[in-house]
Formats: structure tokens, C-alpha cells, sequence
């Protein structure tokens, strides 16, 4: 389907660009299959990202723009107030609904409330999944819409072409010295393709993923009465966490089948994660 909507944009003729976008709009397929095929990020491992483009991770929620609602990473409709997207293109869009660093919590229970206020949100964009081109050329799609459209609540994350790993280093630290999450690192040749892919890699200090609650195990000592740490299970296999959680959490902890997001340091020998420690459940719709 996006190969399909590709070759029909190529072969528009100059001066009918807004009839093209038009009719790409009604080609989208349903809500529940664009959010299946999202592009998922791997973790960074010495990959040579040389010719790359990088730019800043956004600790937002992710949302999928099908030309006539946001959906979330699962599939579900947003509900903005009709303004925050009466602005939007009639082509697809892939970002992070987002209001600034550190703010994750309060993003996430903005967009899962009906009444939530969208007021300090906005849609930033790191790919238009159906336009043709390489990645710069995809986004300058968005970016010619966003000249005539400058209302819009969406902005165009900037891309910054790798020239060596010194630089991706240092645009790291940068970034994490100001509070911010660490650096997506992407091939501009590559066209958009659903899944986890080599060719969209996550580059952080601490990192962070996410497992399924399988078990609870009691506390002993000061946390007796309540819980110890509870057992987890991802792609890999099962591990234990037990640190990370507030005394709240520890007396209310998250019920067996939640799916969660802890952070971690590389791996033991068995390829399971080190030293994870509980961030959050994920509150992703």
C-alpha cells in the first residue's frame, strides 16, 4: 500500500499537488494496521551510523496521524479538542505528541483523558511515511505544508547528518545535560518500513525497555507486608526487579500481567538486562 501511494505522488504533475494530497488521504488503509506497521527503534550497539541522521529522543507519546485522527502506538484514537488538528496535512505522519523534557507523565495523562488540556501539546514529526524520497525529502514535505500552515500544532524535529561517532558523543551529552532523553539515530536512505529495524537505532546512556509483570515476591525488613520485587519477563527470558518502586508502589504494586518500563546497563552473560530498576507502568492507550 505505501509503494502504492509512493508512485501515485511521483506522478503528480506540478501545480496539482493539493488534488495529489487529496486524494492520498482517502488512500490510507484503517486506524489498527498503519499503528501495527509502525517503525520501531533497536538499541544502538557500535553500529557504523556514518552519513546518518540523528536528532534529539523525545520522551513523549507516540502517535500516528492517518489523515483523520492521531492513534496511538496500539491503534487507538486520540480524542484532541477538534482544533489541535484542524490544521493537519491530508498525508500520513509519525511523531511524539510533546510539550518539553521531563514532562512524560503529564503528557500521557493529558492525551488518555477525554478533557484533557492539548494547549502546551504538539505533534513532532520525525517521518511522513508515504511521501516518496529519502528521509530529508519526506520531511520537506511536511515542512513546505508547514510554510503555508504555520498554525499548525505540529513541528519538524530537526535531522542533523553524521559526519563522525565524536559528534553523535557529543550531541549526546548536550542533550542529557539538559535533561533530555539521548539521541535516535536514523539511515536517510532507508524508506519507512513498519517493525523493529536495524535502521532506526536508540542511543542512550541509561537504557530503558519494557517486560511483563509475571509475579510478585514479599518484602522482608522495613518492606515487610509489602512487596519485595516482583519477577518479569521479556523476549529474553525472566529476571527479578526489585529497586526503583516508592513505598507506594511497593504497598500497590503493578498486578501480574502489566506491562511495564524499567531501565538497565547493558547485559549479564545470559543476555538478560543489568541492574534493571522500575520506571513506570506503561501507560501507553
Amino acid at each position: 500500500m505505501l509503494t502504492t501511494i509512493r508512485q501515485f505522488w511521483l506522478n503528480c504533475k506540478t501545480g496539482m499537488h493539493c488534488l495529489c494530497l487529496s486524494l492520498v488521504g482517502m488512500l490510507v488503509f484503517n486506524g489498527a494496521a498503519q499503528a501495527e506497521a509502525l517503525l520501531l527503534a533497536k538499541e544502538y550497539q557500535q553500529q557504523n551510523v556514518l552519513g546518518w541522521a540523528m536528532s534529539e529522543k523525545l520522551d513523549g507519546v507516540r502517535a500516528f496521524w492517518n489523515t483523520r485522527q492521531l492513534l496511538s502506538r496500539n491503534g487507538y484514537a486520540f480524542t484532541p479538542p477538534p482544533e489541535f488538528t484542524r490544521d493537519f496535512p491530508p498525508f500520513a505522519l509519525d511523531g511524539e505528541l510533546y510539550s518539553g523534557r521531563g514532562q512524560f507523565e503529564r503528557i500521557s495523562a493529558v492525551v488518555r483523558s477525554y478533557r484533557g488540556d492539548w494547549s502546551k501539546l504538539k505533534l513532532h514529526v520525525f517521518d511522513v511515511p508515504e511521501a516518496p524520497g529519502n528521509l530529508y525529502e519526506r520531511l520537506a514535505v511536511l515542512q513546505k505544508w508547514l510554510d503555508a500552515h504555520p498554525q499548525a500544532n505540529i513541528v519538524c524535529i530537526p535531522q542533523q547528518p553524521v559526519h563522525d561517532f565524536a559528534q553523535v558523543q557529543a550531541f549526546l551529552r548536550q542533550i542529557e545535560a539538559g535533561g533530555g532523553e539521548g539521541v535516535m539515530l536514523r539511515d536517510p536512505k532507508a524508506p519507512y518500513q513498519g517493525g523493529r529495524s536495524n535502521q532506526l537505532l536508540k542511543l542512550k546512556s541509561v537504557h530503558d525497555a519494557e517486560c511483563t509483570v509475571t509475579a510478585h515476591h514479599p518484602g522482608k525488613g522495613k518492606y515487610t507486608g509489602r512487596l519485595g520485587a516482583f519477577s518479569c519477563r521479556n523476549e529474553d527470558g525472566e529476571f527479578r526487579i526489585g529497586s526503583g518502586l516508592s513505598d507506594a508502589e511497593r504497598s500497590n504494586p503493578p498486578p501480574v500481567g502489566t506491562v511495564i518500563t524499567y531501565r538497565y546497563r547493558g547485559f549479564t552473560a545470559k543476555g538478560l538486562p543489568r541492574f534493571p530498576t522500575y520506571l513506570r507502568v506503561r501507560s501507553d492507550p
